[in-house]
């Protein structure tokens, strides 16, 4: 009997972009096996698709017999595994560089078609502890998977961000907001699911084997006219005081004591590099997509910060 369909595994999953790409891979009609330290935390993906399509599959992060298991008779694999900060020491090697490298040498075992895998924009000039560990990370999977292709998206946003929906939800409850260094990083931000499509056309499309994408939506805006952008569609405007680089670093140090940091000294060293897509890189226009812009999708889910919620201004006129 012949394998009638395909199967992709993704690593990451259940996070922002991982459920988003799970989502997408199951309208295809591709069976989905999501790889989890504890598959329990994915359940709720497995309505997205028909009955069994969509698999929660145990998988040991640590363990390359385990990895080995998860992508075998897998044609396609994702791994949107990243984090923003370390809980313990050397926590950015292990999920950015030492975990990368075992899916892309069990890619290659088990010959899978298609792997790709996410990074992160602006990391070849960041001087942070994350911007050097997702390099490496590149380098890592394209070692052991010459064949690879990697995503680097600029700031995610969408309907679950923790970017955008972080900030809404502390302005409401902060005096004032800071502009750290001055709020004069750049961003490009890219709808999450645009993100996903250039995931999945990199995965069944031919020609993207070994190449690497910048993923930057449409505008590019400094830090401080996001929390303009956000303001304007949450009406809970603050005051935006400027906080010198050498005064962030303190704060941050505090600030990263907490068990969910708001601010981290290697954070407040990646915004001192610009998050934008390069001239010269390869793009979504390469891969004929048309990203959208932040005012078309910002108002879906922002103006539930309103005062009053997202209806506050139809209650006042009726």
């Amino acid at each position: 009997m012949t394998k009638d369909y395909k199967t992709a595994c993704i690593f990451g999953g259940t996070g922002f972009i991982g459920r988003q790409i799970v989502r997408e891979l199951a309208k295809l009609d591709i069976r989905v096996k999501v790889a989890s330290r504890i598959p329990e935390k994915a359940y709720f993906l497995r309505p997205c698709g028909a009955v069994g399509q969509i698999v929660p599959f145990a998988c040991d992060y640590s363990d390359d017999k385990s990895i080995q298991k998860a992508v075998q008779g897998c044609d396609y694999v994702v791994n949107c595994i990243g984090i923003l900060f370390e809980k313990k020491k050397g926590g950015f090697q292990r999920a950015h560089v030492d975990l990368p490298a075992s899916i892309a040498k069990a890619c290659k075992n088990e010959g899978v078609e298609h792997f790709v895998h996410l990074s992160a924009l602006g990391v070849e000039n960041n001087e942070s502890k994350y911007g050097h560990s997702k390099v490496e990370g590149e380098q890592a999977v394209l070692s052991n998977f010459p064949d690879a292709t990697i995503l680097k998206p600029s700031v995610v946003f969408g309907q679950d961000d923790d970017f955008f929906n972080k900030f809404a939800s502390l302005a409401p409850i902060m005096p004032f907001l800071p502009l750290i260094g001055g709020g004069h990083t750049k961003f490009q931000p890219v709808f999450v699911g645009d993100v996903s499509d250039a995931a999945i056309k990199c995965l069944i499309e031919h020609g993207h084997e070994g190449k690497a994408y910048e993923l930057g939506g449409p505008d590019v805006v400094s830090f401080k006219e996001i929390y303009e952008i956000m303001f304007s569609y949450t009406k809970q405007p603050r005051p935006l005081v400027n906080l010198p680089w050498s005064i962030a670093k303190i704060q941050a140090g505090f600030l990263s004591l907490l068990p969910d940091p708001l601010l981290t000294p290697d954070q407040v060293k990646s915004l001192k590099s610009d998050n934008v897509v390069s001239d010269d890189a390869l793009k979504f226009s390469d891969l004929g997509i048309s990203p959208k812009a932040m005012e078309i999708i910002l108002p879906t889910y922002l103006t539930r910060y309103q005062p009053g919620g997202r209806f506050a201004d139809v209650k006042k006129a009726s």
